[in-house]
C-alpha cells in the first residue's frame, strides 16, 4: 500500500506551488530583409531569408536554395 499524507495541504500551499504554472508570451523578432514579424531563430515565412541569406524559396516552399556552405567539412 502506498503512503498517504497525514494532513491536508492548505489552499495557500497549493496556490503557492501552482503560482508558477502560467503561460508566457512567445518572443517575436523582426526580419532584417523584409521587416515582417517572425519567430526568433527561424526562417522568415514571408521572404525565406535567415541571417541575411536566402534559405527557402517562398514560391516553392519545399525547395531549399542551394548555396555554398563555408563551414562544409568542419566538425563543430
Amino acid at each position: 500500500m502506498a503512503p498517504l499524507p497525514k494532513k491536508k495541504h492548505s489552499r495557500a500551499r497549493k496556490g503557492g506551488r501552482a503560482a508558477h504554472h502560467f503561460l508566457t508570451k512567445g518572443a517575436l523578432s523582426v526580419c532584417q530583409q523584409c521587416r515582417s514579424v517572425k519567430l526568433p531563430h527561424r526562417v522568415c515565412p514571408t521572404c525565406g531569408y535567415y541571417k541575411g541569406r536566402a534559405v527557402v524559396d517562398v514560391q516553392d516552399p519545399g525547395v531549399q536554395v542551394a548555396e555554398v556552405d563555408e563551414h562544409a567539412g568542419h566538425n563543430h
